[in-house]
């Protein structure tokens, strides 16, 4: 098996690039460039922002998987790396220390559309970054956006609605919308955010019945926008697909298509209608399979996240969520644009990171792969916006 992944990665390489001026451009850069690996700020912290209001998402920081990246960015070589909290004393800690890139792995600190404030905050600063542009990062992480989206590209995603309070008590049976989109369709569904992280305030509704209940419960603890969503019975699926310089058996590459990897079957236990938060259970090895011996499932998993990271013109990392439905139908139910970056230990591992071994590439590897990406891309499309990055390369 670990020969047709190498196979497969090999399948689609561009073998005219030359990736001299990417390995130089970095043998520069190693001793001069100053990153800032940005995790989530903390709303409660004293000085971190003016008034205290809400957040839809669930709040974490996220600051110990920005140490695990600032870590692996040391060991690959780079001198500078701090790590700085996203609060109203970011912009002064990055004019202080003199960054030159940053490294998003932050969801905000609050408001009702977080994850789009620090990479417009950055633009707005002059600073490039490791991540989504504001508008991508809001696409990918509005639920019911994003789902039109796929929409609009022909790609399956489960049936769908969405309630926000100014319109109402919900009645299923009274609603329009409800009966043009779900039509004869009773359950199950599920009731879930619109934005949030690690399938937390997901209600599983067995029937109709039940919808307005579960609504209100989501309303009470988000104050957003809620979705309504066909419930799919069947396997669950992540794919994680990234831009495309890969570096990879301790060489770079540069494939045609993006890089879609740790294509996994998240083990669902008899009775378990979603995969757990992760903050309620780690991802231990056994609630993951890999799908090696279902080569063409495999490969219709990867288009799927090749052709949503190429339509809405990606430049990082993200993770695709899908489903079985009843017909066997593989359905979108959402792209993560900031999936867990946490360094996998002997007991527990991330979705991203456990399928590095069979492309010969280590967690160093895939921090390397996504920085030498973003490099790449702004070199050779925006680098009169870099100049300061350019300048340090003779």
């Amino acid at each position: 098996m670990l020969n047709e992944l190498v196979n497969d990665f090999l399948a689609d390489l561009d073998f005219e690039w030359d990736s001299r001026f990417l390995q130089h451009s970095l043998s520069c850069l190693y001793s001069q460039l100053r990153i800032a690996v940005i995790h989530g700020g903390d709303s409660h912290r004293v000085g971190s922002v003016i008034y205290k209001t809400h957040n839809p998402r669930s709040t974490k920081t996220y600051e110990q998987v920005a140490q695990d990246i600032a870590e692996a960015l040391r060991s690959i070589g780079f001198r500078h790396v701090f790590v700085m909290a996203d609060d109203m004393q970011l912009p002064q800690q990055l004019k202080q220390e003199n960054v030159h890139l940053a490294w998003l792995n932050t969801g905000g600190v609050q408001g009702y559309n977080p994850v789009c404030h620090t990479p417009a905050l950055l633009e707005m600063l002059g600073i490039p970054y490791v991540g989504h542009n504001p508008l991508n990062s809001s696409i990918l992480d509005q639920k019911h956006i994003f789902k039109r989206e796929l929409q609009a590209l022909g790609i399956s995603t489960p049936a769908f609605i969405t309630w926000h309070i100014t319109q109402g008590l919900f009645h299923p049976h009274l609603s329009e919308s409800f009966a043009r989109v779900f039509a004869d369709y009773r359950g199950p569904f599920l009731v879930k955010p619109v934005s949030g992280r690690a399938s937390l305030n997901i209600h599983y509704v067995e029937t109709i019945d039940g919808l307005t209940a579960a609504i209100e419960n989501v309303h009470r603890t988000t104050h957003s926008t809620v979705l309504i969503e066909a419930y799919c019975p069947g396997r669950e699926f992540c794919v994680s697909v990234c831009g495309s310089i890969v570096y990879a058996n301790q060489r770079f590459y540069r494939k045609t298509k993006p890089f879609a990897f740790s294509i996994l079957e998240r083990r669902l236990e008899p009775g378990e209608y979603i995969f757990t938060s992760m903050d309620k259970r780690a991802i231990t090895f056994d609630r993951i399979r890999s799908l090696d011996n279902e080569l063409e499932l495999k490969q219709n998993l990867a288009e799927i996240a090749q052709k949503i990271y190429q339509n809405l013109y990606l430049n990082t990392l993200i993770r695709v969520d899908i489903r079985t439905d009843q017909n066997g139908t593989l359905q979108v139910l959402e792209a993560n644009p900031k999936p867990d970056l946490k360094r996998p230990d002997s007991t527990a591992t991330s979705l991203v990171a456990q399928g590095l071994s069979g492309y010969g590439m280590s967690y160093e590897d895939l921090i390397l792969t996504l920085l030498s990406d973003r490099l790449n891309y702004l070199f050779t499309y925006h680098s009169k916006t870099i100049q300061h990055i350019v300048k340090m390369i003779n």
